[in-house]
């Protein structure tokens, strides 16, 4: 049974495997489909986390992969899963949709998500708290939300959000306990409805 690494979801066959593609890739692109086989669903929810509707979402995560493959030849491995730089694209292109939509930030996450996300908060799942979970999540900054759902809702360890965000590891750390910290205080604020 191969070891999996708990900071990267990975085991070290599967990223030694991801940088022969990427090799592979970086020499001729049609060799690249097992990277988007691997990584497209996980980008696409990523995304569609974020956007309005479901046609944007695809949009947004096509112009990922396609970003991704022109640019392949200046991408470094670091021995991190290349999730790590799909993600920074992602961010980038519905960064851009946005400025280009003037579209709203939605936030499109299931009750699971949210039960679990809850605890954190040692507070009863009911209907009242999730309407304050919703709305302190609202008032977040986009960066403070992003580290919150990587980290809490996608389970990110906080090396591959540093990956992310492009800062270290320790840096991430600190900037998740501060985007928590602000999302507990408007969380607890008095609730009005």
């Amino acid at each position: 049974m191969r070891s999996v690494n708990p900071i990267y979801h990975h085991s070290s066959q599967m990223l030694d495997q991801e940088r022969d593609w990427i090799t592979l890739a970086k020499e001729n692109p049609k060799h690249f489909a097992p990277l988007y086989k691997k990584y497209h669903e996980q980008i696409f929810r990523y995304v569609y986390q974020r956007m309005e509707d479901k046609q944007s979402a695809y949009d947004v995560t096509s112009q990922v992969f396609f970003k991704a493959i022109k640019n392949l030849k200046s991408y470094e491995y670091r021995g991190v899963p290349l999730a790590s730089w799909l993600y920074r694209i992602a961010k980038s292109e519905m960064n851009q949709a946005f400025r280009d939509n003037k579209a709203k930030r939605t936030i499109n996450i299931d009750n699971m998500q949210v039960a679990t996300f809850m605890e954190v908060f040692e507070e009863e799942t009911n209907s009242i708290n999730k309407k304050r979970l919703f709305k302190a999540l609202g008032e977040l900054n986009a960066l403070d939300l992003q580290l919150i759902e990587l980290r809490y809702f996608e389970d990110r360890a906080y090396r591959e959000i540093g990956e992310i965000i492009s800062v270290k590891e320790n840096n991430a750390k600190v900037k998740t306990f501060r985007a928590l910290e602000k999302l507990k205080k408007s969380f607890n604020k008095k609730l009005r409805l």
